[in-house]
């Protein structure tokens, strides 16, 4: 009998056992981020809503605040890199898994006791609780991922694989978005709790099959150094990265996505308060973001393993910078409804299926300590920075660009700096390839 998904991502039979336990393990801690995500929102702005929240004399409105929360996300994140590197001194793969997801069942049992009536500290500790597991989960599978399989098979199976993360968004969000009113705050933190018991089921089981068959590839430190024991585990990735052109290559792509995403959906969300009013303005946002997910399914469904098999993770990584070049040059010459609305469909609709599977594949032929350490300082710390720095340029943009005629030359800006990404994925996808081959 033909393996029915061959014809579309070129998957080998004797493959799809982890490509599918991978993808499950997957589409359930994307699931969970969405669960937690407007929760940990929800509540966050509800509490401080009428209020308002104080910081020394300044008084700050809910989104104000919610914006200093974010900052402080990326102290969490600091000290999450620290305790991920000193961990995998020790264990890997789904052993990992395991400890990171108890950590987090207990959190959620401890949550629920008192999440229904929360105080200051419960809401400020649950919004950063809810980043922290998007950082250590994700952390955790893509380590787990790229120290499982070879660089030509992730090439092949990257796209069914994060493809379970996409499905998990969409089946999350909706999910959330049915059940939310009816129930309670506590009794999503068990949906929760069941979903973690779920991923560690399904490590184990893939963990076993790794095991069994060890990926065939030797990988080698890209700084062409052995790796040094001892040392500030909070520091041993950075130290990695600033010695690779190669890892520096992938924090640029990381860092200024992050940017470029921030000032597009600044536009996109400029463009419907504009042009909407009341009702219509959620109306347009469920719109966009249905479309948007029905966009990125497929992708990854029909593109992502073709591009990176046929053609390469180079190309694989220019897909989503050409495409917000081109919506932002649509969108500075014709700067209507749609045409803003296209702006989240370019990021979103590309960078969590084709860009995510490409940068994920770009770690697989680094060695162990690279996959894990200066992978976890580029995710949870990097990613964290470059997010900080775009709250700041979010306030700024929103005090000089106050006038929504002037909107559309914010396009330049993202224009400029997708030339300095493309340049940088041009150079990892090079270096991938002549990693891959020797």
């Amino acid at each position: 009998m033909a393996n029915p998904l061959k014809s579309i991502m070129n998957i080998k039979r004797d493959e799809l056992p982890l490509s599918l336990l991978m993808f499950g393990y997957f589409f359930l801690v994307i699931t969970s981020f969405w669960i937690l995500k407007p929760l940990k929102k929800g509540l966050f702005i509800e509490y401080y809503d009428l209020t308002g929240f104080t910081l020394l004399s300044w008084q700050m409105t809910a989104s104000q605040a919610e914006l200093l929360a974010k900052v402080l996300n990326m102290v969490v994140a600091f000290f999450a890199v620290a305790v991920f590197s000193w961990l995998n001194h020790r264990f890997y793969r789904q052993q990992l898994t395991y400890i990171f997801s108890g950590f987090f069942m207990v959190c959620y049992v401890l949550y629920s006791f008192i999440i229904n009536s929360p105080a200051d500290i419960t809401v400020w500790t649950f919004y950063l609780f809810g980043d922290l597991f998007t950082t250590l989960m994700v952390a955790t599978f893509f380590a787990f991922l790229n120290d499982s399989v070879s660089p030509e098979k992730a090439k092949r199976l990257y796209g069914l694989i994060v493809l379970g993360g996409v499905t998990g968004g969409v089946f999350g969000s909706m999910f959330v978005r049915v059940w939310i009113e009816s129930v309670p705050l506590s009794d999503w933190l068990y949906i929760c709790f069941g979903i973690a018991a779920g991923i560690s089921l399904i490590a184990m089981f893939a963990g076993r099959l790794v095991e069994k068959n060890p990926p065939r590839y030797t990988a080698s430190s890209t700084t062409g150094e052995p790796q040094q024991k001892g040392g500030n585990p909070a520091f041993e990735g950075a130290k990695l990265v600033f010695r690779s052109s190669y890892l520096i290559a992938i924090v640029s792509i990381v860092g200024l996505y992050e940017i470029v995403s921030t000032i597009m959906d600044f536009q996109f969300t400029a463009t419907i308060a504009h042009y909407l009013d009341g009702p219509a303005i959620g109306k347009q946002f469920s719109t966009v973001y249905t479309f948007t997910n029905i966009v990125s399914m497929c992708v990854q469904l029909f593109l992502t393993s073709f591009i990176m098999t046929r053609f390469g993770v180079k190309t694989a990584l220019l897909i989503l910078p050409i495409a917000i070049i081109s919506s932002s040059f649509g969108f500075m010459v014709v700067p209507i409804l749609w045409m803003g609305s296209l702006l989240n469909t370019a990021d979103n609709g590309f960078a969590y299926s084709i860009n995510q599977s490409a940068k994920e594949a770009l770690y697989v032929p680094t060695s162990r300590h690279e996959k894990y350490r200066a992978k976890a300082f580029i995710d949870m710390f990097i990613q964290r920075f470059a997010k900080a720095i775009a709250v700041v340029v979010s306030l700024i943009i929103t005090s000089i660009f106050a006038d929504f005629n002037s909107m559309r030359w914010l396009s330049i800006i993202t224009i400029v700096v997708v030339a300095v990404w493309i340049y940088a994925a041009i150079f990892a996808g090079r270096r991938f390839r002549e990693m891959a081959e020797s």
